[in-house]
């Protein structure tokens, strides 16, 4: 007949066996500074400045499209003096209506760039994070951490910084 004591005592050796154990397996942990990360991969600069490009040309289209409606505006003024009263405001009803729906259309179009950028923006970020996952798991890390602006690590040794070798292997891909 077995005893509690030695059933306890089994036990308590087992944790002992596996609390010895899992401190020989000390994680392995690195960092990226997700700032530096995003500010130097090619491709989010790339975007960038195609983003950037485009809404140059749609302010522009913007800034000639009111040009061109200011100048009417102008131009009707000197007619409507000419008109009747209600000929006038009829006419300015209308030129009203036409300056609401440019307005909506520029609206729309600088909403749908908006749109693309952020969704390119999301894509590029999802990616990154894949492959920061991937060379986690092809490097054996237990853990890589985010740093830099609004990231969780306040400090790391300068050793277990992965930025450049992330910034690095990105490019590289990105490249190909």
């Amino acid at each position: 007949m077995k005893t509690k004591g030695s059933s306890i005592g089994k036990i308590f050796w087992i944790f002992t066996v596996l609390g010895l154990a899992s401190c020989q397996q000390q994680a392995k942990i690195g960092y990226v500074d997700n700032v530096k990360l995003m500010d130097e991969y090619q491709q989010k600069i790339d975007v960038e400045a195609d983003f950037k490009v485009k809404a140059e040309a749609l302010n522009k289209k913007r800034d000639s499209i009111s040009q061109a409606f200011q100048a009417e505006a102008q131009a009707f003024q000197a007619e409507a003096e000419k008109m009747s009263q209600k000929k006038a405001q009829e006419q300015y009803g209308q030129m009203q209506q036409r300056g609401q729906m440019i307005g909506q259309q520029l609206q729309q179009e600088d909403q749908q760039l908006q749109a693309l950028g952020q969704t390119e923006m999301d894509s590029i970020v999802s990616k990154v994070k894949k492959e920061v996952e991937a060379y986690g798991m092809a490097n054996g890390y237990t853990y890589i951490l985010g740093g830099g602006d609004g990231g969780s690590v306040l400090y790391g040794d300068e050793t277990k910084d992965l930025t450049d070798e992330m910034v690095k292997l990105l490019n590289d891909k990105y490249k190909k």
